[in-house]
């Protein structure tokens, strides 16, 4: 069987995709692929983007929506790029229009170039609809036994945490998304608080999150506040954390590398739940998480 070649179109299928042992074959990506590094560094980028760098969450916001009220999409396809890759596969989304470039736009594109290629539309909107992806990617690449294998990993690795978690008080625990204007978690999000070991609230389970206002937290009574906003590490975490802490007085307030584990739909939610867990239910003694900051 020859070896499929592919272009992600979506950071989080890079990284299944990479999970999958698969990096070689993959051929293409987009300018917010960063892992792994090799990523971004070794293949074309066929998607572009807004620079984003240096700004706040609220200009971040203002300039997506006047794109998107340009009717123009916040990504651009370098059409002649992907023809000249000629994939086998390509991996998109028609998820969130402010997150990626949808899928329609990535059919019409194939179709006017006259590629053969396969475009797989990814998504979940549950972590049980993540777990699911790997399996989509697996089979459409052609190794669905690895799909298997690393989807059984980390079912068992979910199961530990439940255990470890099990007969535990719940604490109610509030996930912000973004900060300027708040977006409460939605989506998976909260399935992996119920995973961690808390009760999520002020959350749209399995829906697109929406703007609230502060009070809609509030109103919630949260016991733990994360902070995990889309399209930051635990720097930019950090910093916003500090906004939510002034709008959230006296709840405890923790920072979480958002990008890395919460907020895109690949193999490692898992590593976000185990964050969460350790976060929600620390051990004696116990080192705090890599990914996770107290703020307040």
């Amino acid at each position: 069987m020859l070896a499929v070649r592919i272009v992600s179109l979506l950071p989080s299928a890079t990284e299944i995709v990479y999970a999958l042992g698969l990096g070689d074959q993959l051929v293409g990506v987009t300018f917010e692929c960063d892992e792994p590094a090799a990523a971004r560094q070794e293949k074309s980028v066929v998607v572009g983007g807004l620079d984003t760098a240096g700004l706040g969450p609220a200009e971040i916001d203002a300039a997506v929506r006047a794109r998107v009220a340009a009717g123009e999409d916040p990504y651009t396809l370098h059409a002649g790029a992907l023809a000249a890759l000629d994939p086998d596969v390509v991996l998109t989304q028609d998820l969130c229009r402010v997150c990626a470039l949808p899928a329609g736009r990535v059919d019409e594109a194939v179709a006017h170039l006259g590629c053969r290629a396969d475009v797989v539309t990814l998504d979940p909107h549950t972590l049980e609809d993540v777990l699911a992806t790997i399996g989509t990617v697996g089979e459409r690449a052609g190794v669905p036994a690895r799909a298997d294998e690393l989807v059984t990993a980390l079912r068992a690795r979910l199961a530990a945490v439940g255990a470890r978690v099990a007969g535990r008080p719940r604490p109610r625990v509030a996930v912000v998304e973004w900060v300027d204007p708040p977006f409460p978690a939605g989506h998976w999000v909260p399935d992996l608080v119920t995973a961690a070991g808390g009760e999520p609230v002020a959350c749209r389970p399995g829906q697109r999150s929406a703007p609230v206002d502060w009070a809609e937290f509030a109103a919630a009574d949260p016991e733990v506040v994360v902070v995990a906003p889309c399209g930051f590490g635990l720097g930019g975490a950090v910093e916003q954390a500090a906004t939510v802490a002034q709008h959230l007085p006296g709840v405890p307030v923790w920072a979480v590398d958002g990008n890395a584990v919460v907020v895109r739909p690949g193999p490692r939610l898992v590593d976000g739940v185990e964050t969460l867990a350790a976060v929600l239910h620390p051990e004696p003694g116990a080192a705090p998480p890599p990914l996770a900051v107290r703020v307040a």
